[in-house]
């Protein structure tokens, strides 16, 4: 056991929660008391942000969080990473973390004797109250997966795919498909909907080409033939000159539409909670099992919320919402101080 003796100076441990919109790093003492220091920076997915970008985004996340003065005072660290997995020593994702992990922590002076790498999944679910080991996680923000966790290890998962392969009902997900349906309305396939005009304005098309604010017949001759074309060839450009995972930036035009009772939008928040459902029922959850539920999507005023909750409470399920995955993944790191194991003993994994 790795202990603090009182006449030392304080130990610190380090939590980090990296997903596909941002990166979090928080400090806290390794006793259980409250975290003193926090930094945010940009994406930490490990298969998806190339590994300079990666290791960029985990230093300046960490040494935003850990004062200059107390990094040498750092004895473990924990990352839970989005595009990681503990299936393997060798799985990439998980290779890739802690490659440029080992990198930020060497440029910033922290030697932790300690380094380990979970999933954001694993992070997550140890982020709820009693840091349980185990159960169901569900992640609903720009990506979208389900999860069992056993032991704090995640042993099944569903979805979690990825933007081109995967991740329905996703922030991206819903993104995507409001991009869709306005170009359904242009091009005469799909019905009015707010989201034409608001999808628009968000990707900078001409106002002079933009739909009717509100919803009205496609036929409406303020919205020409022509302005339907000029839409279009503005439109698709302003999406492909886009990274595609930013369509996720448009999931809360979709919010606010169905709060506006657009019908088209209101549809697509159903399919999203579908999906999601999806996800869990293919996990065989038994009646009375906890999920944990992360991501904007699920917050206390998240718009898939109501509806997921509708789909799970026939099942016997009731969702446990947490903000992110940065508290677990100081639980994680007090734990892997007090048991003395990480990434950090294995070889070969510094990339």
């Amino acid at each position: 056991m790795n202990q603090t003796s009182p006449d030392e100076a304080p130990a610190y441990v380090v939590g980090l929660d990296a997903g596909g919109t941002r990166t979090r790093a928080v400090l806290a003492p390794v006793e259980e008391d409250e975290p003193e220091g926090e930094g945010v920076s940009g994406p930490g997915n490990a298969l998806t942000v190339p590994g300079p970008q990666l290791t960029e985004h985990l230093a300046e996340a960490l040494a935003r969080a850990v004062p200059e003065a107390l990094r040498g005072r750092v004895v473990a660290v924990a990352g839970g990473f989005a595009g990681a997995s503990r299936t393997a020593p060798d799985e990439p994702g998980r290779v890739r973390a802690h490659a440029a992990l080992t990198v930020a922590l060497r440029r910033l002076g922290i030697d932790a004797a300690e380094v380990e790498v979970h999933s954001d999944i694993e992070a997550a679910f140890a982020s709820a109250p009693g840091h349980p080991a185990d159960g169901l996680a569900l992640v609903a923000g720009t990506g979208a997966v389900a999860a069992r966790v056993t032991a704090r290890a995640c042993t099944t998962t569903a979805g979690g795919d990825g933007w081109l392969l995967g991740d329905d009902g996703s922030g991206f997900w819903i993104g995507r498909e409001a991009v869709r349906v306005a170009l359904r309305m242009a091009d005469g396939r799909g019905g009015p909907t707010a989201l034409g005009a608001s999808v628009g304005r968000a990707l900078g098309v001409p106002e002079d080409v933009l739909p009717p604010g509100a919803p009205g017949p496609y036929g409406d001759a303020s919205w020409t033939r022509a302005r339907h074309e000029a839409y279009r060839m503005h439109l698709l450009p302003a999406v492909m000159d886009r990274p595609p995972v930013h369509l996720a930036e448009l999931a809360p035009l979709v919010a606010e539409a169905a709060g506006h009772r657009d019908a088209v939008a209101q549809g697509i928040l159903e399919g999203a909670a579908d999906h999601l459902s999806g996800l869990v029922r293919a996990l065989e959850p038994r009646p009375g099992e906890r999920i944990v539920a992360t991501g904007g999507l699920l917050g206390p005023d998240g718009p898939l919320t109501a509806l997921l909750s509708a789909r799970t409470q026939p099942l016997g399920l009731t969702l446990d919402w947490v903000p992110d995955g940065s508290r677990g993944a100081v639980a994680l790191a007090r734990l892997g101080h007090d048991m003395g194991y990480g990434m950090g003993h294995d070889a070969g994994h510094d990339g």
